[in-house]
């Protein structure tokens, strides 16, 4: 089985790439909503993260604790040491759950599956994959598709939120540099899922017909 991996900063359209990719029978295993589960209500690193960074703790309607992440999103890109810290009690978390996904879909029979990693070249997800595939746009097409998230009065916000990603992680070039695949996103739907159809088809050509023998 060939295992993808599909990366991209935020804004680049990396969450569209992967569910073309689930469309043409490509699973996903999504880094990020791993993560949300963990942060979230019952999660396996709200104890952790707590005893971290207890003012990222925020309850719901049942008072059970999660981790919110606009809490800690301010004190995870100022403090260094805590981001470590953080980043150690996520990372083989969501590792396990990508192990486990990919032994699943092997004994499910899936030729290949791809695993949406954003920190695939920060966190050295090279070595757990086949072949890379890099989502990217332009740095003006990703600001305005930043910006559009959410309502007009957290624009400040998403744009601050987006510089400190950008501080943090390897630059779009670089991970362009560094891809097998790289596929363009801001040339419209239909020309995003024909580039990734044609890396599809390229690692997963049709099975070769049986042949025929005749008594």
């Amino acid at each position: 089985m060939i295992i993808l991996g599909l990366t991209g900063s935020i804004g680049m359209g990396k969450s569209t790439a992967a569910k073309m990719l689930e469309d043409m029978n490509v699973p996903v295993h999504d880094s990020d909503a791993t993560v949300h589960e963990l942060l979230g209500v019952g999660g396996a690193a709200v104890a952790p993260i707590k005893a971290l960074a207890p003012e990222a703790v925020s309850q719901d309607a049942g008072g059970a604790d999660f981790i919110d992440r606009k809490k800690l999103g301010p004190v995870f890109f100022t403090n260094p040491a805590l981001k470590q810290q953080v980043e150690d009690v996520l990372f083989p978390l969501v590792r396990a759950s990508s192990d486990a996904f990919v032994k699943q879909k092997e004994k499910e029979g899936y030729r290949a599956v791809a695993l949406d990693i954003p920190l695939l070249f920060e966190t050295g997800g090279e070595a757990r994959v086949d072949k890379i595939i890099v989502v990217t746009a332009p740095a003006d097409v990703q600001r305005e598709r930043v910006l559009a998230r959410g309502p007009e009065s957290e624009r400040a916000a998403r744009l601050e939120r987006l510089e400190q990603i950008l501080k943090v992680q390897v630059p779009d070039a670089e991970k362009r540099r560094r891809a097998d695949f790289v596929v363009e996103t801001d040339k419209g739907l239909d020309d995003t899922r024909q580039q990734l159809k044609r890396i599809v088809d390229s690692l997963l050509p049709p099975p070769a017909a049986k042949p025929k023998f005749c008594l």
